[in-house]
């Protein structure tokens, strides 16, 4: 009875799996981060996605092809977009209004010929520099 109060107190905190002996992959990395945040198991996961435990820890710890019904499947999964799942920054969304002055501006003078590009950018650097937050 003792032995098993004590093989209990001692395999309480003790982390499941065995330790693996190679670095995880930036994908897999992300991949943990997200499980854990949402405090998901690997187990978990894998019923999530059907697939077994086994595969989807390969999936944390080496490089792996996956599927794009895969990546969406983890994306709704974590209730993140795509493009974290694979590491990108999401697109900053266009705006649907008229351009701005300054915004017209930059367009015209894109097209100018180098030399009188360079010349605004000597103008404008030192006001942003002065102006900008941070």
């Amino acid at each position: 009875m003792f032995q098993r109060f004590i093989f209990a107190m001692y395999h309480q905190d003790m982390p499941k799996g065995r330790p693996s002996d190679s670095p995880r992959t930036e994908f897999g990395s992300r991949l943990v981060e997200l499980r854990e945040k949402k405090g998901f198991t690997q187990s978990r996961v894998a019923a999530h996605l059907g697939i077994s435990p086994r595969a989807y820890a390969f999936w944390e710890r080496k490089p792996v092809a996956l599927q794009a019904e895969q990546i969406a499947r983890l994306a709704d999964i974590f209730e993140v977009s795509a493009d974290l799942i694979v590491g990108r920054d999401a697109a900053k969304p266009k705006r649907n209004g008229p351009k701005g002055r300054l915004e017209k501006l930059f367009e015209v003078a894109s097209d100018l010929p180098r030399v009188q590009r360079d010349r605004i950018a000597a103008i404008l650097e030192p006001f942003v520099k002065e102006h900008a937050p941070g």
